[in-house]
């Protein structure tokens, strides 16, 4: 059984202590973590030719209205034409449910949908069967290499993320991203690639090809997965949220960037910019890579397109994908900018000590604590 005392999150007789600098802005010395990075000078390993990105300063809005009216929706705009082209969606009736199975406290679907493109898509939906009408549904989405078994719920694993997520009362439901999971080896080039790094190669060079990116496929999927969660007779189809670690948090946040369906947003170790990623020679996966987007602004610019929903980040002050610099430098302009909203509550940045690229148990117990505060299962 967990708890929510105030704004500290226990575990049976477990407590993880923090201090906050600022509304929206809390540090936390973690009982356990591994660690990782340990972060030099920005720029000190970079040549001096490539330190001039030439990014745009993207600043805070002071004009609520202007913002919301004409600066949010060209933005979010501009983020989907980078993307590429996006080809319209399937129907979500083609949908199929390929088995069912009682698992006592809830009922595991394993479903199966074309993306009307070029691959299936295999996911899971875990329902609760102790349910009061429609209740919300929140989408996991895997790390790179992971896949949808990430959040099967195990009730043998307390800390299982399906599980804490089911036991609250929520649909959880996953799928399978591009080169991951189910779909490895049933890329453009079959079982012809050596792993799924070089099917991820294959994918990004072909969709440039065809006028699209990887990564917009891949929310692209995502999309079609929300499509099909709203026609569900189980879930609310205005109460969605999403989450995930890794390039799981990166497809949440994005996808929270450009669907407004997505009403709430919890994301571990992935929230930083790309700026300091280059500044600390740090390197990514290629499925990230959005042609021209640095011509326009940096990451601070996406995730204002969230605002003002929910949305908590995770990260670690040592992890390689996350410089603890960029945390900051997103938090300077996030947490003003839901203020201007008058919804300071609405967004938290925790950045945990000593901690590397990892899930620790208390991020996932305020995961789960943030999607109650935030989108609330019905008791009645």
């Amino acid at each position: 059984m967990w708890f929510i005392v105030g704004r500290a999150v226990l575990f049976g007789a477990v407590m993880v202590g923090f201090t906050a600098s600022a509304l929206g802005q809390v540090r936390v010395t973690p009982e356990k973590s591994k660690g990782g990075t340990k972060w030099g000078a920005p720029w000190a390993d970079v040549p001096e030719s490539f330190r001039n990105l030439g990014v745009p300063d993207w600043p805070v809005p002071t004009d609520l209205k202007q913002w919301q009216d004409r600066d949010q929706p060209r933005t979010r705009a501009l983020l989907v034409e980078l993307l590429g082209d996006m080809p319209a969606r399937p129907d979500p009736a083609q949908v199929k449910v390929i088995s069912r199975e009682d698992k006592g406290d809830y009922t595991l679907e394993r479903i199966e949908f074309f993306n009307g493109v070029d691959m299936q898509v295999p996911g899971i939906i875990a329902i609760p069967k102790q349910r009061k009408g429609r209740v919300p549904a929140i989408i996991g989405m895997h790390g790179h290499s992971g896949s949808k078994n990430e959040y099967l719920p195990n009730p043998e694993n307390e800390f299982s993320l399906g599980w804490m997520l089911v036991k609250q009362g929520y649909v959880v439901a996953a799928i399978d991203a591009y080169f991951n999971g189910e779909r490895v080896f049933k890329g453009p080039r079959g079982k012809r690639e050596r792993d799924a790094y070089g099917q991820e190669m294959s994918l990004f060079k072909l969709h440039l090809w065809q006028g699209r990116t990887l990564w917009g496929m891949m929310l692209r999927d995502e999309q079609c997965l929300l499509d099909y969660l709203q026609t569900r007779p189980e879930i609310d189809p205005a109460a969605i949220g999403a989450t995930g670690m890794s390039m799981g948090c990166t497809r949440a946040w994005w996808l929270a960037a450009i669907d407004e369906r997505v009403k709430v947003n919890v994301g571990v170790a992935c929230f930083t910019r790309y700026t300091e990623l280059l500044a600390h020679s740090s390197s990514h996966g290629i499925y990230y890579w959005v042609p021209g987007i640095l011509k326009h602004f940096d990451t601070e610019a996406i995730y204002a397109c969230v605002a003002p929903r929910p949305m908590l980040q995770l990260s670690g002050d040592q992890d390689h994908n996350a410089p603890p610099d960029g945390v900051e430098a997103l938090e300077k302009k996030l947490i003003p900018l839901y203020k201007l909203y008058d919804k300071p509550e609405n967004f938290e940045s925790v950045l945990y000590k000593n901690t590397g690229h990892e899930y620790l148990s208390d991020m996932r117990l305020r995961m789960v604590a943030w999607f109650a505060k935030h989108l609330p299962v019905p008791k009645e």
